[in-house]
């Protein structure tokens, strides 16, 4: 046990004495380890630091928003041109773009047209959005994503 001490390896009770004696606390670090690894410190201190560098973290992560616009396979050209502006300003702001067209019922027989009307939503927006995933059939839903492209602006 003697040569433990001229370590720096102190049994409880002297670890104890020492961060009473320097107004301190004994944090255990890991308590598995033989001996358990303990450290004097201000622990207030650290949560606080802690805290500090969670909230420093969460402030640089960036949350996406995905804004999702319906379309049926037979949509006309003047709502086609207004869900189109709306995208455009989806994209703007910074929004991932899901597009989908919705086939009710017998409607699925014009798969073709919606997939023709999504590849020509996604050649529309080509300035503003890069696709992310082609046109793809998932059970009655036809489903293509547009990611916005970065602007030199900011």
């Amino acid at each position: 046990m003697g040569d433990n001490v001229e370590m720096g390896v102190y049994p409880t009770r002297k670890a104890l004495a020492i961060a009473e004696e320097q107004e301190l606390d004994l944090v255990e670090i890991s308590p598995n380890a033989n001996p358990p690894v303990a450290k004097v410190m201000d622990y207030k201190k650290f949560l606080y630091e802690q805290k500090k560098r969670d909230k420093a973290l969460k402030a640089k992560a960036t949350q996406v928003v995905v804004k999702e616009i319906r379309f049926g396979p037979n949509t006309d050209d003047h709502d086609y041109e207004f869900k189109k502006r709306n995208a455009e300003k989806f994209l703007k702001d910074g929004a991932k773009l899901k597009a989908f067209v919705f086939f009710k019922g017998r409607s699925i027989v014009f798969k073709e047209q919606g997939e023709i009307l999504l590849l020509r939503l996604a050649t529309d927006l080509e300035e503003l959005g890069k696709v992310e995933q082609m046109p793809k059939l998932e059970g009655k839903r036809m489903t293509m994503f547009l990611s916005p492209k970065k602007t030199k602006s900011k």
